[in-house]
Order: structure tokens, then sequence, then C-alpha cells
């Protein structure tokens, strides 16, 4: 009998060493008991038998697995069920004479480690959505903390999607068996801690959960829909919980309010009056509808890494819409668009050139942050042509809601959108392009593009020219008022 003793629940290279010793020794699965150093006391006593002596080379002497597997086997061994290390080498032996085994899905060995990878799998989704960090301290040496209890050992696998989402601040997820840290450059794991040691609450907390009451809304709510994607597990975590059976015991009351306080209009059975077809509707609600859609996109994967969904905003009849290549850092934490550094100078240029910004409808060609993160920021990637593509939909819905007589595209990816081509900004610029029903189209650079000049002449330079294509378009409005 061969007893392995592995350093930790998830060593994995300690578990890979031993079993292809064993599996090139010939121990069968039989043969060999598996445990962790330290997990509990063992009859055994604490004595490991040594791994056996490598054969001697030959042909025989070594065998392959498909890479999948290995991949599989890593992700499997963060499972907390302790047969998941005899379960992965049983399957190992049977892969020396079986090389196609996990393609059949009924094996009962290749099901329960089916079973096992969407345990982790769903274990490191719970981990992202039921994250929810505290503030402690002030800025600029604030650091954020959250409590979070996981099923399995994911912490190390979970850890890296928040360093890419909250890139540029300092946090800690504090776990009963092991914690994670960011810096704002690297991951640092650290054994973990007692849930006394985690914060209750913060300065923002009374936000949040007006928030979270405030768009609550009784009339789309699915019990057990919410309760299959929120377990009541992790509701002791969560400063929302405490909202949450109030909310529900109060639906049906706030619906029924809700139906009885809406409008009706009696069934007529005669035709309208043609005026009446005729009549405009504000389309706000369109918009509205759109903008909640576009939330629960996954056109693309930029989706992943993005904080939100940046919608554009602006007067549902707008004649003016521009739009821009993608939100930015500022804008993926707002919510909103142009509201940066670049938001900022296309202001002061709509300012310059007569255009009322509170009449103009903003948005971008794609409506997720595309970002690498450096240290404690997030530089912004141009969208590549997929990305513009998968969200031109989107666009074009904003184009048929708002019905402007103009586009301005700013920057090329914006060009690309609206054109439908790649278009080169330097060929386009200051010229009108015709699109359909009669909407035209004006392509100039992005505010961005100035910003990045680093000689001042320059920048001043691009900025007037930058403020005539807004003239332009200016123009092209007051010659639209005016018929």
């Amino acid at each position: 009998m061969q007893l392995i003793t592995l350093d930790s629940d998830i060593d994995f290279d300690g578990w890979r060493t031993a079993a292809r010793s064993l599996v090139m020794n010939d121990v069968t699965p039989a043969e060999v008991t598996w445990r962790v150093r330290g997990s509990e006391p063992d009859l055994f006593g604490d004595e490991t038998s040594p791994l056996p002596a490598p054969p001697q080379a030959s042909v025989q002497a070594t065998f392959n697995v498909q890479a999948r597997f290995v991949e599989q086997a890593r992700l499997a061994i963060l499972h907390r069920d302790p047969r998941r290390f005899g379960l992965l080498y049983r399957l190992l032996w049977r892969l020396k004479s079986h090389h196609d085994l996990l393609d059949v899905a009924t094996d009962p060995d290749v099901a329960e480690l089916a079973a096992l990878l969407r345990a982790v799998r769903r274990d490191e989704h719970k981990m992202h959505a039921f994250v929810r960090f505290r503030e402690i301290g002030r800025e600029p040496n604030s650091r954020y903390v959250a409590w979070f209890e996981p099923e399995h050992h994911i912490v190390e696998l979970a850890a890296p999607f928040f360093a890419r989402r909250f890139a540029d601040m300092a946090w800690s997820i504090l776990t009963p068996e092991r914690s994670a840290h960011w810096d704002g450059s690297v991951v640092t794991f650290t054994v973990g801690v007692a849930k006394s040691e985690a914060p209750t609450e913060d300065r923002l907390e009374e936000t949040w959960l007006r928030y979270y009451a405030s768009i609550f809304n009784p009339a789309r709510l699915k019990v057990k829909a919410m309760q299959k994607e929120m377990p009541k597990k992790y509701w002791r975590n969560l400063p929302e919980a405490q909202l949450i059976a109030p909310l529900i015991a109060g639906a049906a009351m706030r619906s029924g309010a809700m139906i009885a306080d809406a409008a009706t209009e009696p069934h007529k059975a005669q035709k309208r009056s043609e005026a009446a077809m005729t009549r405009t509707t504000d389309n706000s609600d369109m918009i509205a509808t759109l903008r909640d859609a576009a939330t629960h996109c996954r056109a693309c994967p930029l989706w992943q890494d993005a904080t939100q969904t940046v919608f554009g905003e602006g007067p549902p009849h707008a004649p003016l819409m521009l739009v821009g290549e993608q939100p930015g850092d500022k804008e993926d934490l707002a919510g909103h668009p142009f509201v940066g550094p670049a938001g900022q100078m296309l202001d002061r240029a709509l300012a310059e050139a007569g255009i009322d910004r509170g009449k103009v409808y903003v948005t971008n060609a794609v409506k997720h942050f595309k970002f690498v993160p450096r240290g404690k920021i997030r530089l912004h990637q141009k969208p590549n042509t997929e990305e513009i593509r998968a969200c031109r939909p989107w666009y074009e819905r904003e184009l048929a809601a708002v019905r402007p007589t103009l586009v301005v595209a700013m920057g090329a990816s914006a060009a690309q959108s609206v054109l439908g081509k790649i278009t080169t900004i330097t060929k386009a610029r200051g010229w009108l392009i015709d699109l359909a029903d009669g909407v035209k189209a004006l392509v100039t650079v992005h505010p961005s593009y100035l910003l990045r000049l680093p000689d001042a002449d320059a920048r001043a330079r691009e900025y007037d020219r930058f403020v005539a294509d807004l003239r332009i378009a200016a123009a092209v409005l007051g010659s639209a008022r005016a018929a």
C-alpha cells in the first residue's frame, strides 16, 4: 500500500509528481491512499510511503495524456471532496490504456470529474458575484476589505478577476482558509482569518442600501429564480441581505398598488382618426428599454472585465448625435459617457462652436471599457473590428430611436461603426456623408486625441480644427431648423 501525503489541499504539483511516478511503476489505484498533511489524525500515523524509483528508460516508460486532462485535474484539485485525488489518479491510470476516455461522458469517473469541475466553476462565479468590499480608512490611504466563505478552495483561482476589475484600488478578500491581497501591482496570499476580523460596515453602506432598495422592482420579482442565482447561504455576507426579506414580503402589496395606480384607457372598436395616428410620441421609454437590455449584452468578451455597460445619454429626439469610440476609466466607473478629461474638452469645444451640450445625444461605438491593468491604473486599449461589429446593433437601435439630423463620428472606431466600414479620418474628415433615411454623418477626431498630443502648439492647432468641425455640425443643424 502506498500512502501519499500532499502539502496542501491545492497541491497540484505534488499530486502530479506522485501520480506520474506511481503510474509509471504500475501501482494500481487500489494500492494508493491520498491525504493532506495536517488535515486530520490518521490511522497510518505520519509516515508517508516513499515514491517508487522511476523505471528504467524504455518505450513503455512513458505515455501521453490529453492536455485537457491536466487542466481539468488542476481545476478539480480545488474541490473540497477528499476523494478527488483518488478519482484523478484512477482516471490517469485508465487513460494509459484508453486515450479517449475523457470523451466518454457516460463513464462514471468522467461524469464525476465533470461534476467536480462544474461545482468549482460555480463557486468561482459566486465569489465574483457576491463579494462586497467595505472601505477602511480614508483616501489616499484607504483600503477595501471583503469577507467571503467559499465552498471550495477557489481563492487563488478567483483573485485575478478582482485584480483586473479593481486595478486602481488596494483591496483584501478575507476567507476562513486563504486570503487574497492586491497592492496595485501584484496579488499575494496569506492564511485565512476569522470572520470577526472582517469589517462590518463603512461610510458608504447606507448609500448602497438606499440605492438597492430604490432599484428593487416588485413587479419583476421571481423568488425561486432569485434564490437559485443567489442562495440564502450567501445572504449573511451581503449588506443588502437585511433588505431582501422585507422587500419580498412587501412585493405583492407594492405590485398591487402599481397596478391600481396605472392609468388605463377603455378599448375602442372604431378606428382612430388620422390625426391621432400621426401624433408624435415621446420615445424616452424606448431608450430606457435599450439601456436596460444593453446591461445584459454578452456579444463580445469586453463585459467580463468592465465595471458596467456605459450606454448613450441625451434628449430622446436630439437633432445631433455624437458617437465616440468607447468609455474610458472615468466613464466605466461612473456609468455615464464623456465625463472624464475627454468629455470636459468636448464640452468646451461644443460651447465654442455654439452647440448646446444639453441638446446633444452622446454615445460610444463600443459600450464597455477595454483596458490592460498597469499597476494602479487601467490603460485604454483600442477596440478591434470584432468588438465594434458586435456592439454596432446597439448604435443602430439608438440611431433609430433618436432619429437625429446629423451624426458626428469622433475617432476611427466611431467612424467604422457609423459608416459600417473601416474609414481613414484624414480622408473623410470635414465632409458631409449621406446615411439612410436622410440622416447625414460628419467624421472628425476624438477629443482624447487632442489630449495625447505632446506639443502645446500642435494641441492648440488641432483643437481649433476640432472646433471648426463642430461648427460645420452647428451650421447643418441651423439649416435644418430654418427648413
